[in-house]
């Protein structure tokens, strides 16, 4: 079988386009970095390696139901407000803060491995988290007289302020690609820092360094290429595309690119041969993207690396009807699993404190029900995840869930009390970046009264 150039590019736009944008984010990258994948011959060891994981729950997770008071008076006025999404205090799964005077709190029921995290001390719970352009007050929302982020209660705005923690315009850049720019020097090559398992993402968007994105599945790039079986067409057109001599620029530089990005590819999964595979995760999406993750981790010394990021995410959120409760269970659910059990393929491999997962959403949720659902809202909780992680906590201020309290916008919308730019400062410290630096990633966090949360050791 002879197959010429047209049907060889039109099996590349069926099978791997894909891929080929993958590979082509990485040579921009190589064009910046000198490198791409590749590791140079004295990979460094990695006794510094630290990781940040991001878990985005896509469509606005109702986090009124992801954590409730449990004491008698706040749940009273949580139940009053929720009508058909309320859930039953003996429903919620106990846990006490450390820092809360007392006060007792629940997690969703389908959330148990969670709960069993938050009572080891090995996550805490981020209160009230969201988009600010400044601190902002009831008094001063109801007035008008204070900056509000772009777009409020817009779901691609909402996701783009929380990835580039720019909530006054639109950011080119995310929050993560920028701090792994500051600490590149770290890592032997910048193909392998940022690694998206759910495609494109702005939070690991930056100026010289792009995700590299891998399939939860492990298949990537030109996984259907063998240089080494001359009996399969397609493995064969391209090896002669390759050896073929090109007088045109263009032509040169494309086929320079394709020999490289299979190169990469090579080093890339022979790297994650050898770092075997973890045990005990969830067959549900989220549970393959961050298998995956865990064995990229697991091969950070084949690839050089001592910082990475890794994006997951998972959607759905978007419940205005009454699929709402049954759809959260299973979502949040499938969550819980697949966080635990990542959380304890880091403690096999010794890592439990050198990687930090977090989960980011577009806002919550209003706690007032539209009937069958609930609306768009602002502020959310969160889960951070880790061996570093000061655990058993409730960061920042849990909201008073009165209606038209002081905390709400409307219908139960909470302005935010912790600006998205401090969580992610919090977790970009601990990742490597300097305290004189934080300004860099996140030009407004100086509006803020602090740039450092605490949660993290």
């Amino acid at each position: 079988m002879t197959v010429d150039r047209r049907t060889f590019l039109k099996h590349l736009g069926t099978f791997g386009a894909a891929g080929l944008g993958a590979f082509l984010d990485l040579e921009r990258i190589t064009a910046a970095a000198g490198d791409g994948l590749i590791p140079s011959a004295h990979a460094q060891t990695a006794d510094d390696y630290r990781a940040l994981v991001c878990v985005f729950m896509y469509g606005g997770n109702d986090a009124n139901n992801l954590v409730v008071p449990l004491e008698s008076g706040p749940y009273a006025t949580y139940a009053a407000a929720r009508g058909p999404l309320v859930l039953p205090q003996a429903a919620l799964l106990p846990i006490q803060p450390t820092n809360t005077g007392g006060a007792r709190y629940g997690l969703h029921p389908a959330t148990g491995p969670l709960q069993a995290l938050f009572e080891q001390g090995k996550a805490a719970i981020i209160a009230n988290a969201g988009p600010l352009v400044v601190p902002t007050t009831k008094a001063q929302y109801d007035a008008g007289n204070v900056a509000l982020p772009a777009n409020l209660f817009s779901h691609s705005d909402q996701q783009g302020q929380w990835q580039s923690a720019i909530a006054d315009g639109s950011g080119r850049t995310g929050w993560a690609a920028r701090s792994a720019e500051l600490v590149q020097t770290l890592n032997t090559n910048r193909g392998a820092t940022c690694i998206s398992l759910a495609g494109n993402n702005l939070w690991e968007t930056g100026s010289s360094i792009t995700s590299y994105k891998v399939s939860p599945s492990g298949n990537f790039g030109f996984d259907f290429y063998h240089p080494d079986r001359t009996g399969d067409p397609l493995s064969a057109a391209i090896g002669a595309m390759l050896a073929g001599t090109r007088n045109h620029l263009f032509e040169r530089e494309w086929l320079s690119v394709i020999d490289r990005a299979l190169e990469n590819q090579r080093v890339l999964a022979a790297a994650l041969a050898d770092s075997g595979g973890p045990d005990g995760f969830p067959s549900t999406d989220l549970g393959r993207q961050l298998r995956m993750a865990a064995r990229m981790i697991a091969a950070r010394d084949a690839l050089g690396v001592r910082r990475q990021t890794f994006f997951c995410s998972i959607g759905g959120f978007d419940t205005h009807g009454d699929d709402q409760m049954p759809r959260q269970q299973q979502l949040l659910g499938e969550i819980a699993e697949a966080v635990a059990a990542f959380h304890q393929s880091t403690v096999t491999m010794g890592l439990a404190d050198r990687v930090t997962l977090f989960t980011g959403s577009d806002f919550s949720r209003t706690l007032r029900s539209n009937g069958q659902g609930s609306d768009h809202a602002w502020g959310a909780h969160h889960l951070v995840v880790g061996g570093a992680v000061r655990g058993r906590q409730i960061v920042g201020r849990f909201p008073d869930l009165t209606i038209g309290g002081p905390d709400d916008a409307g219908e139960g919308r909470w302005i935010p009390t912790t600006s998205v730019d401090q969580v992610g400062a919090t977790l970009a410290r601990w990742f490597g970046v300097s305290a004189t630096e934080v300004a860099t990633v996140f030009p407004t966090v100086g509006r803020f009264a602090t740039d450092d949360l605490g949660f993290l050791g």
